[in-house]
């Protein structure tokens, strides 16, 4: 919204030369820029088949940040400003994201072409993938293609199979994963909106205002492409192929008290259900971070930061 400047003008009698003072209001405060839009200038930026890259750094260890649903390279803004100085950062954007135009096809199968073309392409050695949400996911999936060719894996509230769907038989999930399609196709924008700060309110950050200002950065995304790719998570399960996952794997949680009080549900009890979901792995651990949601980058960074450091330090 732009300021508005309001006058009084000044006005003379036909009869009388009388001068009125014009008055000049206070102007409208300014419009705050959204404290989650602004990124950190890469060190380049390039294509690698359909994602979007940025390069932060050139030393140390190549990292890929995969985000989640909807998401950018702005989710990564704290985890850039903490480690570009001493490993080199591959900041992906996923097609259909954060206004990029949708790739045509299965997007989940090509995004994981697309990651491992990345790191043919600039013969990365032993990357370590730190995923958000559906990042995770196709952290794991990489990581099964690859093998040995990965370093390490981070998920961030991230699992081989969608949440709630452990115990789906797999018939059932293409039926699913139709669904979500079906609704996406039709959903007005207004009511989607909605949806995606309702979501973010309840289940997304701790703080409102913070959930407000990613709320529109969601909404940058094509609403079509993020229904396809929660019907492709839907309808798959990575955990028969987990054993080819030869990376060490760190699997971190948030936990929230009052959300997890909902489903009596205790900090180990959310673990021990993600230990149950990545049993396959050969070497995983499994950690929580509370208080927290499912940005837990942005509930909390610097915890965060500090059990990346830990994980890159060992690889």
């Amino acid at each position: 919204m732009k300021a508005v400047l309001m006058f009084t003008l000044a006005m003379k009698a036909a009869a009388v030369a009388t001068t009125v003072q014009a008055q000049t209001p206070a102007p409208a405060p300014a419009i705050q820029a959204n404290r989650f839009a602004a990124s950190i200038k890469p060190a380049e930026t390039f294509e690698s088949g359909t994602l979007l890259v940025e390069r932060h750094g050139s030393k140390g260890r190549p990292v890929i940040l995969i985000p989640g649903l909807a998401s950018g390279p702005w989710v990564w803004q704290d985890v850039i400003r903490q480690f570009k100085d001493e490993f080199t950062l591959y900041v992906v954007t996923l097609p259909g994201f954060d206004g990029r135009p949708a790739a045509t096809g299965a997007p989940f199968e090509g995004a994981r072409a697309a990651l491992r073309e990345l790191i043919a392409q600039r013969k990365l050695a032993r990357p370590i993938l730190v995923g958000h949400s559906l990042g995770g996911t196709l952290a794991y999936a990489v990581a099964q293609d690859l093998g040995t060719g990965i370093g390490g894996v981070v998920a961030l509230d991230g699992l081989p199979v969608f949440p709630g769907t452990e115990n789906m038989p797999p018939e059932q999930r293409p039926q699913a994963a139709q669904r979500v399609r079906d609704t996406m196709a039709v959903n007005d924008p207004n009511a989607w909106a909605a949806q995606q700060r309702q979501y973010m309110r309840g289940q997304g950050v701790l703080d409102i205002g913070k959930a407000d200002d990613i709320t529109p950065l969601l909404l940058r995304s094509d609403r079509a492409a993020v229904g396809a790719y929660v019907a492709d998570a839907l309808a798959l399960d990575l955990r028969p192929g987990l054993d080819k996952v030869t990376a060490p794997v760190l699997v971190v949680a948030p936990f929230y008290q009052y959300d997890g009080a909902q489903d009596a549900m205790t900090a180990d009890d959310k673990v021990a259900h993600y230990r149950s979901l990545v049993e396959g792995i050969r070497s995983v651990e499994v950690v929580p971070v509370a208080p927290s949601r499912h940005f837990l980058m942005i509930d909390q960074p610097l915890a965060l930061a500090g059990i990346l450091r830990r994980f890159f330090d060992r690889r």
